[in-house]
C-alpha cells in the first residue's frame, strides 16, 4: 500500500477504505499553506478474519491474540473475535487483554467456525491473531498455522494444487454486513483453466465459505496459482493445502506482484524445496534465483535462473537447497523487472514421515512486525537482509499465563539469513508474542517457524512477518478560504 500525502478530503476517503484508520482532527485556520508533512499516527480500527481451522475430529486448535504497545493510542479501546455466522450478539471466542499482554483460547474437533474480529482504540495498532492447529492423523496431519488476515479485495496464492492426493480449499470469510461477490481464477502450467463455477461466488454477510478447488476444474494440476478477485465487498482469504501423505498447512496470500521477491526462513533441515511462481502481466519474467545463507548470497547449482511465462504457473525443484544452514530465497530480475508472485513449498522429513509448509513472498518488516502464539521451545525466528546490513530489535512479551518481557538487538549482515535465538521470557508460562523492529540499515524480511514432533513426524508451520501496519500516514491540513474565491 502506497502511503502518500493527500489532501484532507482525499486522505479521509482513503483512510476509511483500509483496515485500520486514524481519525482526522479539525484543522486550524491560517490562510497560508493548506498541507504539511504527513504524520504517522496509530490506526484506530483493525479487522481480522480467521478461517475455519479443520474438519478433522482430531483437530486441536489454539488461538492467540496480541496487540503490541504503541505510543499515542490513548487509554480507551476494545476488541473481540466472534464466530462467523453467529451474529453480533454471539459470545466472543476471544477478547484481547491490555496491549503488551497476549491472551489465548482453545477449541477441539472439526466443528470450530471461522472467526471475525475487530479491535478499536488502543487494541487496534498491530493487532495480531495466530491460529495453530494440530491434527494427529488423516489428510493434512501435522501442524497447521495461519496469521488471521485483514480483509481485502485481491489475493494471489501460488503453490496450491488439484493433483491426486491433494485436497485444497480456498477459504473466503466476509466480515461485513453486506454480501461479497468473489471470482476465483486458476492458472496451471499451460495458462488459465476454464471454469465458470468460480465466477460470481456469493459470500453471505458475516459468514465464511470453503471452496474445494477440485470442484472448480477437472484438470489435475500439481502446481496451481489461485487468484481471488473480489467484485464487491471484501473478504479474508487463505488456502488450506492438505496432502494425503505429506501433511499440510495453510498457504497465506503472497505479497503483491513485484519485480523482486523474498521468501524468508526456509528451515535448515528442509529435505525438499519447490519454488512456484506466476506473472499476471503480458510479459514473460526472467528471474535470478539466489539463496541468502548465513554467509551471503549464493546461486543454487543448476538453478541459477527461472523463466516465468506470462499467465502460466512455473515450478522449480531446488531439493535440499539449504544443506543444513538457515536460508531464504531471493528472486531478482535478470533483465527488465516484471511483476511476479511466488511461494515455496517446504518439506521436512523422509518418506512416510514427511510434513509440509509454505512460505509466500512477503513484504519487508518495515517499521514493526508482530507474531503471536510462540511456545517456549520449537520457535525459530529467521531474519534476512537481502541488500544492506541491518540492525533489528526483537522484543518478546510475557506469556499468556505469566512471565517477564525481554528484548535483544541483532545484527544481520548484508545478503544473509540469520536464525536467531529468541530471548524466552523469564518465568514463562503459556505462549508469548514477539515483535521485530528494524533499528537501522537496509530492509529486513522475517518469518517465524513453530515445530513439534508427532509420532516421529517433524511437524512444523511457517508464518512470514510483514509490517503490521500499526500506524498510518495522516496529512496535517489547514483551512484555506481563498479556494472559495476561485
Amino acid at each position: 500500500m502506497k502511503r502518500t500525502t493527500l489532501s484532507l478530503i482525499a486522505g479521509a476517503g482513503a483512510l476509511a477504505a483500509v483496515t485500520g484508520f486514524a481519525a482526522l482532527s479539525a484543522p486550524e485556520a491560517t490562510g497560508t499553506d493548506t498541507t504539511k508533512a504527513a504524520a504517522q499516527l496509530p490506526v484506530e480500527r483493525s479487522s481480522l478474519a480467521c478461517p475455519a481451522p479443520s474438519t478433522s475430529d482430531l483437530a486441536e486448535t489454539t488461538y492467540t491474540s496480541f496487540t503490541p504497545v504503541t505510543d499515542g493510542t490513548g487509554g480507551e479501546g476494545k476488541g473481540e473475535l466472534l464466530p462467523a455466522g453467529g451474529g453480533k450478539a454471539e459470545k466472543p471466542v476471544l477478547k484481547p487483554k491490555e496491549p503488551g499482554s497476549p491472551v489465548s483460547g482453545d477449541s477441539s474437533g472439526g466443528e470450530a467456525p471461522a472467526l471475525i474480529g475487530t479491535a478499536e482504540g488502543k487494541f487496534a495498532p498491530g493487532w495480531t491473531v495466530q491460529q495453530t492447529t494440530e491434527v494427529a492423523a488423516g489428510a493434512g496431519r501435522g501442524l497447521l498455522g495461519v496469521s488471521c488476515s485483514a480483509p481485502d479485495t485481491d489475493f494471489w496464492f501460488p503453490g496450491a494444487s488439484t493433483a491426486d492426493g491433494r485436497t485444497d480449499y480456498a477459504h473466503l470469510t466476509n466480515p461485513d454486513d453486506s454480501a461479497a461477490v468473489v471470482d476465483i481464477e486458476l492458472y496451471g502450467k499451460d495458462g488459465a483453466l476454464e471454469s465458470t463455477v468460480g465466477e460470481g461466488i456469493t459470500v453471505a454477510p458475516r459468514s465464511s465459505e470453503p471452496i474445494l478447488l477440485s470442484t472448480l476444474t477437472d484438470a489435475e494440476e500439481t502446481d496451481l496459482t489461485v487468484h481471488v478477485n473480489v467484485r464487491s465487498g471484501r473478504v479474508g482469504a487463505a488456502v488450506q493445502a492438505l496432502d494425503d501423505k505429506a501433511g499440510g498447512d495453510w498457504l497465506a496470500a503472497a505479497a503483491d506482484p513485484a519485480g523482486s521477491l523474498v521468501m524468508p526462513g526456509i528451515p535448515k533441515d528442509a529435505t525438499a524445496v519447490r519454488l512456484v511462481a506466476f506473472t499476471p502481466g503480458g510479459t514473460d519474467a526472467d528471474l535470478t534465483v539466489r539463496l541468502a545463507s548465513p554467509n551471503g548470497l549464493i546461486t543454487p547449482a543448476g538453478n541459477e535462473t527461472l523463466r516465468v511465462k506470462s499467465g502460466m504457473t512455473t515450478a522449480l525443484d531446488l531439493g535440499d537447497v539449504t544443506r543444513g544452514e538457515a536460508g531464504s530465497l531471493v528472486l531478482t530480475p535478470s533483465d527488465q523487472a516484471v511483476p511476479v508472485v511466488a511461494a515455496v513449498q517446504v518439506v521436512r522429513g523422509k518418506d512416510g514421515s514427511q510434513e509440509t509448509a509454505y512460505i509466500p513472498a512477503t513484504r519487508a518488516v518495515g517499521t514493526r512486525a508482530t507474531s503471536a502464539g510462540n511456545a517456549g521451545k520449537g520457535v525459530t525466528l529467521s531474519l534476512t537482509a537481502p541488500g544492506e546490513a541491518a540492525q533489528v530489535k526483537v522484543t518478546v512479551s510475557a506469556g499468556t499465563e505469566g512471565g517477564t518481557a525481554a528484548s535483544k538487538t541483532y545484527s544481520v549482515k548484508a545478503g544473509t539469513t540469520q536464525d536467531v535465538q529468541v530471548p524466552v521470557p523469564s518465568g514463562l508460562e503459556g505462549t508469548f508474542a514477539l515483535t521485530v523492529e528494524r533499528v537501522s540499515g537496509g530492509q529486513v524480511y522475517a518469518s517465524r517457524t513453530l515445530a513439534a514432533t508427532q509420532d516421529g513426524v517433524p511437524a512444523f508451520t511457517v508464518q512470514t512477518l510483514p509490517d503490521d501496519r500499526g500506524t498510518v500516514a495522516v496529512p496535517e491540513a489547514e483551512q484555506d478560504l481563498s479556494v472559495l474565491q476561485k
